[in-house]
């Protein structure tokens, strides 16, 4: 019923329309863009430095979300996206080698905006939805984002195969535009910024981490963006070596990285669809180490050389891993207040996404020295012990979220 009450809402469903239209042209241009510096220099780390020039601003999370506490959150995500629907149309000049410092400026840029885009969004959607659909909305929110991986990759390679990359960077401008436009019809009455009072009580440079003091003073967003960090980390040792698991595992060529990852899509889109129902009824933290040991057995059984099991394993991931960084989000967003809530939201985002790129780069080194077959039932079994210190830890039970009979009925 909730994921039928985000659905009739309308200012609910222009910001998930927001979000579909905007994270297609995202990540078509996201997948393109390696492809494209790879097609102009033929240098394979050049082509990887367009990931790391992406995500490098989230290390900036808590300054960048700032902006989000200080300005009204409605127009800076329109204002955002019109600046990108301007700046990526400058792509159509790169057209050599010489000119690729264009897209690392250009990614750059990208990234920092969408670090606040990040924390504006996260901030606005309690406003937006009210915090009884949070889980709902956040489950629906992030099915879309995974439906988009399913879809526009494919869209965006064809895209470059026939016109170049400069189509795929006027269709992420088109998209940006578009979504702009879907979130100005917003009709949000948001709090005003509370410039006076956060510059009262917290003077200077402070102010910057406050987002963070407030994570580590509530119990639940402690915990759960804890817990989701220790997975992410997991995750990008996973990750790292899912072509060891195709070639040495299965015996199938790197192509076959594209079925696991598609299963695995399939797998978060389901599970983002069900979250929301499953938050209301589960305490959080057993809801969070339901999908982390999910997650933690689907890597283990990736380990055993049979298709069917390795698929299985995918789906598995695909739908654990989302319980986290959902009930993550949820928490943050329930339990934060509404004056700091940009930053709280950008910092969380910081210390969950870092350590998986950290394990992406430690992945990729370990699978040179250790046997694949070796290493991710270790994973498995890291990933269940968090599991279990979620609902078995000294902190299980304090400031965990219990289901109302309302809840349950509702």
């Amino acid at each position: 019923m909730g994921v039928g009450k985000v659905l009739r809402d309308r200012n609910a469903g222009l910001y998930l329309s927001g979000v579909v239209v905007s994270g297609f042209g995202t990540t078509a241009m996201w997948l393109v863009a390696g492809v494209w510096v790879k097609s102009l220099t033929g240098s394979d780390a050049l082509a990887a430095l367009t990931a790391f020039t992406l995500w490098a601003p989230v290390l900036a999370g808590p300054a960048l979300g700032a902006l989000a506490d200080r300005l009204p959150r409605r127009p800076l995500l329109v204002g955002l996206g019109l600046v990108m629907a301007a700046l990526l149309p400058v792509l159509t000049l790169l057209d050599s080698a010489g000119r690729v410092w264009l897209l690392f400026a250009v990614l750059l840029v990208y990234g920092i905006c969408g670090t606040v885009h990040g924390a504006a969004e996260a901030a606005l959607v309690p406003q937006v939805v009210g915090h009884r659909l949070l889980g709902d909305f956040n489950g629906l929110r992030l099915t879309a984002d995974e439906g988009m991986k399913l879809l526009a990759p494919l869209v965006g390679a064809g895209l470059f195969a026939r016109f170049g990359g400069a189509s795929v960077a006027l269709l992420d401008a088109v998209t940006f535009a578009l979504a702009a436009g879907i979130f100005a019809l917003l009709r949000v009455r948001e709090e005003q910024p509370e410039r006076e009072r956060i510059r009262a009580e917290v003077p200077g440079f402070a102010r910057l981490l406050e987002g963070g003091r407030q994570l580590w003073k509530e119990p639940a967003p402690r915990t759960l963006v804890s817990a989701g960090a220790a997975v992410m980390f997991l995750a990008g040792l996973n990750g790292a070596v899912i072509y060891a698991v195709a070639g040495d595992v299965l015996g199938h060529a790197p192509t076959y990285v594209g079925v696991l990852y598609a299963v695995q899509g399939a797998g978060s889109v389901l599970s983002g669809i069900v979250a929301g129902p499953l938050l209301r009824r589960l305490p959080e933290r057993v809801f969070t180490a339901a999908g982390v040991a999910l997650f933690a057995l689907g890597v283990g059984v990736r380990a055993l050389p049979y298709d069917a099991v390795a698929l299985a394993g995918s789906a598995a991931i695909g739908a654990g891993l989302p319980c986290v960084l959902i009930a993550a989000l949820t928490a943050v967003q329930r339990e934060v207040p509404n004056a700091v809530l940009g930053r709280a939201a950008a910092t969380a985002n910081t210390l969950i996404f870092v350590p998986n790129a950290l394990a992406l780069a430690l992945g990729s080194a370990l699978v040179a020295f250790v046997d694949v077959r070796v290493l991710l039932p270790v994973l498995t079994v890291a990933g269940l012990a968090t599991a279990l210190l979620l609902v078995a830890g000294p902190w299980a039970g304090r400031g965990a979220s219990r289901p109302s009979l309302s809840d349950l009925v509702g």
